[in-house]
């Protein structure tokens, strides 16, 4: 089960499991992953989760802002739009830290894969 872990100087201090689907992540009250901070917008951003195309045993995950104030970063790279989630991505939600953890991804990434031209 992939998770993303909110990481506060370096120790985790919340892991929030990734289901199918999509996850709000803001400021919220009804977000699914809220973040008690001015800094974050009500709706930051989504987490989409979907099985990927060719293996479906295998989920893909994708971070997209939601036009927030204070930006949607993935490995320090402020987003516009939609980014894949890759397995040790560092994600930033305004001025919060989180890790992006797919062990499944890992896992995938070690076995040859041919997928035959369409």
């Amino acid at each position: 089960m992939a998770m993303l872990v909110q990481l506060i100087d370096d120790v985790v201090a919340n892991k929030f499991e990734l289901r199918q689907g999509t996850l709000e992540i803001g400021r919220h009250p009804a977000s699914d992953i809220q973040i008690d901070d001015s800094a974050v917008s009500a709706r930051h951003a989504n987490l989409l989760v979907k099985p990927n195309e060719h293996f479906p045993q295998f989920n893909e995950y994708y971070l997209i802002d939601l036009n927030s104030t204070n930006g949607t970063f993935i490995n320090d790279q402020r987003i516009n739009g939609t980014q894949r989630l890759h397995h040790n991505d560092q994600v930033r939600i305004a001025w919060n830290q989180f890790k992006f953890v797919d062990n499944n991804e890992a896992t995938l990434e070690k076995t040859a894969h041919i997928i035959p031209a369409v």
